[in-house]
């Protein structure tokens, strides 16, 4: 079958190692199924893949992707749930020590076909395509989780969304517009916050600037560069929701004296559950919110996908197309 796989590592290049061709078919073992793949989103997963982070060397080729909507073997539209869990394991997902992504353990999506446990697929709504469908699993499922079930937030609550242009950051910014919050976002880029109001939210500022006001929330992915200001930009009793660090993980100012002083609550968050991909393609349903795409390539063109997000060139989802 066609897909898109890394034959080896690169720090420094991790193009040089992204091999479009052919690979095995794949065979479901027991409790598993196949899903013929319409079309898979990149994410910044495939790209560290190729980088060796969260890959084995000893698991190489590995066909990259975590995202997919598609048709099952029974001709259902689906939706690819990307976290696999323990056969044995109960309850949320992301809690399972053993858990991985696809394109980690397991053959991710960018190919013909993908297989997955059977609890993985979620009935697709008719009224997603599969384009945008295939933008949800990690990016979108990921800001749902940062936002509700991590954040607690409710309408009305206000939220900063840090380095607006991301594929998660536009989703925090939909997700929470459409859901009644006020919303800030921030970036360094001018095109970028005029994006983000066009998105949704209320008001953008450069990025470390002062905000009109503090916040019951902050939605942060971004890490050391940010880190300091999203503490600062916190109500007393404010909660600080961390799910990436992209541009380091260590930063020059903890900031601990105000986290305890002012009772703030800094929780992780780590992509969803199968039930909360359900809860989001739900909400995507009623409201008529959808993904930011920022391109659309068949797959075969998945280079020039990658490329484009090696370089920063990008302000939404990259979507590959069978």
């Amino acid at each position: 079958m066609f897909a898109v796989f890394a034959e080896s590592f690169s720090s420094e290049n991790p193009l040089s190692g992204l091999v479009v061709g052919e690979r095995p078919d794949p065979v479901a073992p027991d409790g598993w199924t196949t899903v013929r793949v319409r079309a898979a989103a990149l994410n910044h997963h495939d790209l560290w893949s190729l980088q060796g982070v969260g890959l084995r060397e000893e698991a190489l080729p590995m066909t990259l992707g975590c995202d997919a909507a598609g048709v099952d073997e029974d001709g259902n539209e689906v939706v690819v749930h990307a976290v696999v869990s323990d056969p044995g394991w109960t309850g949320d997902e992301t809690l399972d020590p053993k858990r991985s992504l696809l394109s980690e353990k397991h053959q991710g999506t960018f190919a013909d076909q993908v297989v997955v446990p059977r609890r993985n697929v979620v009935p697709k709504p008719a009224s997603l395509s599969f384009e945008e469908a295939a933008c949800l699993p990690t990016a979108w499922l990921t800001a749902y989780r940062m936002l509700f079930t991590q954040g607690g937030l409710k309408p009305g609550d206000s939220v900063l969304v840090q380095g607006a242009g991301g594929g998660v950051a536009t989703a925090l910014i939909s997700l929470a517009r459409a859901s009644g919050l006020r919303v800030f976002a921030t970036s360094r880029d001018e095109a970028k916050r005029a994006r983000a109001l066009e998105l949704g939210a209320h008001e953008v500022f450069e990025s470390n600037a002062r905000l009109p006001r503090r916040v019951d929330a902050v939605m942060e992915t971004v890490g050391r560069a940010t880190w300091s200001h999203s503490v600062k930009a916190l109500r007393p009793g404010g909660t600080l929701v961390v799910s990436g660090t992209t541009s380091g993980p260590n930063p020059d100012n903890a900031e601990l004296t105000r986290v305890f002083f002012l009772q703030l609550r800094v929780i992780g968050s780590t992509m969803g559950t199968r039930t909360e991909l359900a809860a989001l393609m739900e909400l995507l349903d009623v409201t008529a919110t959808r993904p930011l795409v920022d391109r659309v390539l068949p797959m075969e063109q998945a280079v020039d996908g990658f490329a484009a997000m090696a370089s920063g060139d990008l302000f939404g989802k990259v979507v590959f197309t069978r």
